[in-house]
């Protein structure tokens, strides 16, 4: 089954289960994966949709670190819900080892030698951990095993 199908049954789940935040959250999910297809201009596969909501994950860690610097725990908990959603529709998170290892890989495939090689092992990364992994994550580690 294709993530655009999950996304639709798990709609209908959550409309005849009454579960209201999940319900708004797949609608808003459906909605930006809607409004990507039109900006591009063509029907996004599986990894576009991945991607879709790997940036709305992105959105509600941003939020929640917001709202709970400005003491609002009513809205970090919605958010947090929210974001536990979303998050059953990315792929299994990749763990620090395997992450280190694919950066490992990614360094020697490109033959980087310093911080100034960053771009191109995270153009070559960047593809094999999209929605796998926390963006600035992958960056702080390619960073760090550069210098």
């Amino acid at each position: 089954m294709s993530l655009r199908d999950r996304l639709t049954s798990d709609m209908k789940e959550a409309m005849k289960a009454k579960d209201e935040l999940k319900l708004s959250t797949i609608r808003l999910l459906r909605s930006a994966v809607k409004n990507k297809e039109i900006d591009s201009k063509r029907e996004l596969d599986d990894q576009g949709v991945v991607e879709v909501v790997a940036s709305l994950v992105k959105q509600r860690r941003e939020s929640i670190r917001m709202f709970g610097e400005a003491g609002r725990q009513d809205l970090v908990a919605k958010e947090e819900q929210e974001l536990a959603v979303l998050q059953s529709f990315l792929p299994p998170q990749l763990s620090r080892e395997e992450l280190i290892e694919l950066v490992v890989q990614a360094i020697e495939e490109c033959g980087a030698q310093g911080a100034k090689d960053m771009g191109k092992v995270m153009k070559i990364l960047s593809p094999m951990v999209a929605g796998r992994a926390d963006g600035k994550a992958v960056s702080d580690l390619v960073r760090e095993k550069l210098s």
